[in-house]
């Protein structure tokens, strides 16, 4: 957890957390980051998209991004990301922005998380800052650390 706890707007974009454990790649896997969120229990298992600048234990500041398999839009429930620890596998949260051209949009799930949209049925513009929406997320979500 962020202590004192951040009172400062950034992008909504922008995800914000600590920097837990930089694991290198294996001759099976590819090398990843852990970053917890802070005020929950999530430490999410990314892919970094470049160097990783902050050192382990530090505050990390940069964007998510993950590929949605389909989005459904819901009537119930609140903002998660499934499983608590491990690489994202299920989405749910509400609308924050979309972005037809890059065909995505950026969920608040507890975490801010740009979601490319994969089912070619599906545009930005179905869905309005707001919705509720729930989605699984294929394998290979990554990290972009900003300055």
């Amino acid at each position: 957890m962020i202590h004192p706890a951040p009172t400062s707007r950034i992008d909504p974009h922008l995800a914000r957390g600590v920097l837990t454990r930089i694991v290198p790649e294996s001759a099976t896997k590819p090398g990843y980051i852990v970053v917890s969120i802070p005020n929950s229990r999530y430490e999410l298992h990314l892919l970094p998209t470049g160097t990783i600048a902050a050192p382990v234990g530090k505050r990390i500041v940069g964007v998510i991004n993950a590929q949605a398999r389909r989005v459904d839009s819901v009537t119930t429930g609140g903002r998660y990301i499934e499983p608590v620890m491990g690489r994202p596998r299920r989405v749910q949260g509400t609308v924050v922005a979309g972005d037809d051209q890059a065909g995505s949009i950026t969920v608040n799930a507890g975490v801010p998380i740009i979601c490319r949209l994969t089912d070619a049925r599906q545009s930005a513009s179905q869905f309005e800052p707001g919705d509720l929406v729930s989605f699984d997320v294929l394998p290979g979500a990554t990290f972009t650390e900003q300055d």
